[in-house]
């Protein structure tokens, strides 16, 4: 059984904090692979300023060529919308057999995670494993079985403040890696 974690997110745009974190996700859980799932549609977020679905996914995949053990998917692309964890989860454990699926998710996400669809369901059904978030408060007395909390050196990155620092012409060296540079400026420079 190969043990494969979800780590979703918009990705607009990926950036370094995403990859770093992916890495150390998978080395402290013990996965074989990590599947960064680009959503083209998170129903709890606002989706001004998204970019384009495929150019968010062009961009993930650019950055991540040659990392060995990061995948960029665009499963979600191809069922429902708006795309609700639980779907997917289902989704991918039919069309993938071979696999076990856990949740990467940040602690903003499980402080809420009770108004996510079908939240009972993917608990009781899926490991799921939460990295701290600055600001976010997990209380490790009352978690589920299933849940585990792994700490992850957080990068202080965020793709709004990426964003923010192309439309003003700041410098983004560092903050997305070199292979995207261009094609973030271009894409969020409007």
């Amino acid at each position: 059984m190969i043990k494969t974690g979800i780590f979703g997110g918009s990705f607009n745009p990926i950036h370094n904090g995403h990859i770093q974190l992916a890495r150390q996700l998978r080395e402290a859980a013990g996965l074989d692979e990590v599947w960064l799932m680009v959503s083209p549609q998170n129903p709890l977020k606002e989706q001004a300023g998204l970019l384009a679905d495929d150019l968010r996914l062009q961009m993930a995949r650019q950055a991540l060529a040659d990392e060995p053990f990061i995948e960029v998917s665009d499963y979600e692309f191809r069922l429902p919308r708006p795309s609700y964890t639980w779907n997917t989860l289902q989704a991918l454990k039919s069309d993938f057999p071979d696999r076990e699926f856990v949740l990467l998710i940040g602690g903003d996400n499980w402080e809420r995670f009770s108004r996510w669809y079908r939240a009972d369901d993917i608990v009781s059904n899926y490991q799921i494993i939460v990295y701290p978030r600055r600001g976010s408060d997990i209380d490790l007395t009352s978690l589920p079985p299933t849940v585990s909390v792994v700490e992850a050196e957080l990068l202080d990155i965020s793709s709004t403040d990426i964003r923010r620092r192309v439309s003003r012409r700041q410098p983004i060296t560092g903050l997305v890696p070199d292979s995207i540079i261009d094609a973030v400026i271009a894409n969020y420079s409007h």
